[in-house]
């Protein structure tokens, strides 16, 4: 199996501009790029695919660059149905910088094919209106434009010229690329095949039409029940751990249904074909034991947060599926217990007061009931209604647990 072979098996080409020639020099190093766009602090799981196809490039001998769109960023994508909002120049360059540093974790800057991260600032920012209008605007004809998918999809609504504009800039870091480092690939997702193909009009136009260049992308990832990948309860999966937790991380993968767990393997593992398509049996064949979505969840999950993170994951699973919450620390405690109910309660408060301040009853009979066969408080049972709370026995000296049954924990705090 080549590797664009494999890329296929995986589900990870959609739209090719040579498919023969792109195959053929792919026998040979090549560069390749993919551009992100800083339009936060953080990339989030739905940038995982092209990241990651950036790191099998790079593992099948190739260069990678990863463009950070410090210019770009402050346009914006045409979205489908609105306009973005506009940030600052501060704004943008610190994202820049701060997805930089989370980019360089999963590419090798070392080597005879080292990664480059580059950002389109270095190019674009200095560029003035007429060199723009002359250099570059005059070689794009608007009735070409209007047929990209991105922006003929807007043309009802209305689409202003500043993201209108964006196609030939994303053009101009191409060509610039190809200039600074001869890169002839551009991968992207489906929905940046416009973008792709107008950078290659822009490079043959420019460098002449015997220069050969190739744009490949790859499918969106989706769920089967339709709901968008990348949420968890509507909330995005961050790359960054400071966002989303390596905890949450995991369970996030951990969670896959068994009607997605399949295509994210192929899309987002490293094991090979045979390894995934003997996960794909145990799916089929023991779905219970999930481990498939176990494979997967702590693969990436090291990969985004390290040999550490996967252990703290792991541990804080464990402990919260059966294990005894005295076996975290406080900050693991409130990692775990992160969308658990909060109350506030004053120093030596009585339990059943506690219960009913909380939440976890409706009323003291309840409570009552609940305590013949005892509460989980900090992980030991109690079955004294008026047992004392207080700062003393709280972890970090300031909250307490409270756990009724198997999965329903609270948070009292002092």
């Amino acid at each position: 199996m080549t590797f664009i072979e494999e890329l296929k098996w995986r589900g990870l080409v959609k739209d090719v501009t040579d498919p023969e020639g792109l195959e053929e020099r792919l026998k040979n190093p090549v560069t390749v790029y993919c551009g992100f766009d800083p339009t936060a602090s953080s990339l989030h799981v739905g940038h995982l695919q092209q990241i990651l196809l950036l790191k099998r490039y790079q593992k099948a001998g190739h260069r990678p660059i990863a463009l950070c769109g410090g210019f770009t960023g402050m346009i914006g994508d045409p979205r489908p149905t609105t306009e973005r909002k506009l940030l600052t120049h501060e704004e943008v360059l610190y994202n820049a910088e701060c997805i930089k540093n989370q980019l360089s974790r999963f590419l090798s800057f070392e080597g005879e094919n080292a990664a480059v991260m580059e950002n389109n600032n270095s190019w674009l920012d200095g560029m003035t209106l007429l060199d723009f209008l002359r250099d570059y605007g005059k070689l794009f004809n608007v009735a070409y434009m209007i047929n990209k998918d991105t922006i003929r999809s807007r043309l009802d609504k209305g689409i202003s010229y500043t993201e209108f504009s964006y196609t030939i800039l994303q053009a101009i870091d191409w060509l610039s690329l190809f200039r600074k480092y001869h890169c002839e690939i551009q991968i992207g997702g489906s929905d940046q095949w416009g973008n792709l193909t107008s950078g290659m009009e822009l490079i043959r136009k420019t460098e002449g039409e015997n220069v050969k260049v190739f744009g490949i992308t790859s499918p969106l990832i989706t769920k089967s029940d339709g709901s968008k990948f990348g949420k968890s309860e509507g909330k995005n999966v961050w790359l960054d751990p400071e966002r989303t937790s390596a905890y949450e991380f995991y369970q996030f993968w951990l969670n896959t249904p068994d009607t997605d767990i399949v295509d994210y393997l192929r899309r987002l593992s490293f094991r090979t074909p045979e390894e995934i398509m003997e996960l794909a049996d145990k799916v089929q064949n023991e779905p219970e034991k999930r481990e498939a979505q176990k494979a997967l969840a702590e693969e990436l999950t090291e990969m985004v947060h390290g040999k550490e993170g996967l252990e703290e994951a792991l541990k804080i699973t464990k402990v919260l599926f059966g294990g005894d919450i005295r076996e975290l620390n406080p900050a693991e405690i409130r990692i775990a217990l992160k969308d658990a109910v909060s109350t506030e309660i004053a120093d030596h408060t009585e339990l059943i007061d506690a219960m009913i301040q909380c939440g976890s009853v409706k009323s003291r009979r309840e409570a009552r009931d609940i305590l013949r066969n005892g509460i989980l408080v900090n992980g030991e049972k109690v079955f004294d209604e008026h047992f004392d709370l207080n700062r003393e026995m709280a972890f970090d000296h300031s909250f307490v647990t409270l756990r009724k049954g198997k999965k329903n924990y609270f948070i009292l705090t002092f």
